[in-house]
């Protein structure tokens, strides 16, 4: 029978046989909140990229903004396109380094799950409206999607996803809080979810940089001012000396990306052969990520982080819409406060368990761009 296919045990052997000893094996997840059987040809985490990608949270992706409000360009990045490419680079990072690649893509491919609509001016303004009722965060709500919001299975809430891929969901919490099966205290997640993290980081560094080009609210002189952006200029000018235009950007955007994942590559073979680390729990005892930029261009990065607010984010173009389509959302979210009944049968159980706020702000979160227009329409009459 597994002469011409795996067996899941034949993959795992695979792993242990191919990977690093301080990648997380699937093999030896902490598993599940609810016990399940184990799938006869795939691992754990494949089946965790699986359910993700099949989730209605997974497909409302496609209709949320990044930075440009969805539909306004053919052309520019939605939540959907951005997780692809973010597990796109995090599957060339992991294999790099001989890590769990089916384990960084998934990570990868939930970690904007909970992203609500019109990007983080959206999510600014849920924030605001949640102050006084436990806030809101994108990292939070995606971990309440995978655990609660979603609910394909009939004997238990949420995804049932492993513990390793829920724990690269909390990328910015304090990890010892985060409940181990056995109790354990730790500082760090797994290599494979700091993979992932990083990922996400060099993803939006580059594309922010594609969209706002292909938006036309970017100038050369501004690009200029910015050492990366200078760097592969340079760089690609130096192989391509006839590139003007379109061209060039979409061949300095490539370089940064190279550049950034070489750079992050190296540093972190780096940190991990000089931390000693043997296994994927030696990685969360320790007291920093290892999966890091050299110094140099961690500070390039802060800077490149800096120019994007002030030309991209904050740009008159980009922020006056958004501001109006914040206006939208605080009105939908003060509408269902009154009328809770607009949210339907399903979000109105969970009022008793969940409270009226987040329960509103659980469905205003899932909303994509459109749907919550046409609501603000509907309620405004």
């Amino acid at each position: 029978m597994g002469e011409n296919w795996k067996t899941r045990e034949q993959m795992e052997m695979g792993e242990r046989a191919m990977l690093a000893p301080f990648a997380q094996k699937s093999a030896d997840s902490r598993g599940r909140k609810y016990p399940e059987p184990s799938h006869t040809y795939r691992t754990e985490f494949q089946r965790d990229r699986a359910r993700i990608i099949h989730s209605r949270a997974f497909r409302r992706m496609e209709y949320k903004t990044q930075v440009f409000l969805n539909g306004t360009g053919d052309h520019l990045r939605t939540r959907l396109t951005h997780s692809i490419e973010v597990a796109s680079i995090s599957r060339t990072i992991a294999r790099a380094l001989g890590l769990n690649e089916d384990l960084a893509e998934a990570i990868a491919l939930a970690h904007d799950l909970g992203h609500s609509p019109f990007g983080h001016s959206g999510e600014e303004m849920l924030a605001e409206c949640m102050r006084d009722h436990g806030g809101f965060d994108h990292n939070r709500q995606s971990l309440r999607v995978v655990e609660l919001l979603e609910t394909p299975y009939p004997n238990f809430p949420g995804l049932n996803l492993t513990f390793e891929v829920r724990e690269g969901l909390r990328k910015h919490e304090v990890f010892h809080e985060f409940p181990a099966p056995a109790g354990e205290k730790y500082h760090c997640s797994s290599l494979e979810a700091q993979v992932a993290d990083l990922a996400d980081e060099i993803t939006y560094y580059s594309h922010d940089l594609d969209d706002a080009l292909d938006f036309e609210i970017l100038s050369a002189v501004q690009l200029k001012q910015n050492e990366i952006w200078r760097r592969s200029h340079h760089g690609v000018l130096t192989r391509y000396g006839s590139a003007r235009g379109a061209e060039l950007h979409k061949l300095i955007i490539r370089d940064i990306i190279d550049n950034e994942v070489n750079d992050l590559v190296t540093a972190s073979a780096k940190a991990i052969a000089e931390s000693e680390v043997q296994t994927a729990d030696d990685v969360r005892r320790q007291r920093a990520p290892l999966i890091r930029y050299s110094d140099e261009l961690a500070g390039a990065n802060r800077a490149l982080r800096k120019f994007l607010y002030q030309n991209v984010y904050y740009h008159p173009r980009v922020a006056e819409v958004n501001r109006r389509a914040c206006e939208m959302l605080r009105c939908v979210f003060e509408a269902y406060l009154v009328d809770p009944d607009r949210l339907g049968d399903g979000a109105t159980r969970r009022i008793e368990n969940q409270g009226l706020h987040r329960t509103v702000c659980d469905y205003v979160a899932g909303m994509t761009d459109r749907y919550l227009m046409e609501e603000y329409e509907r309620i405004a009459g």
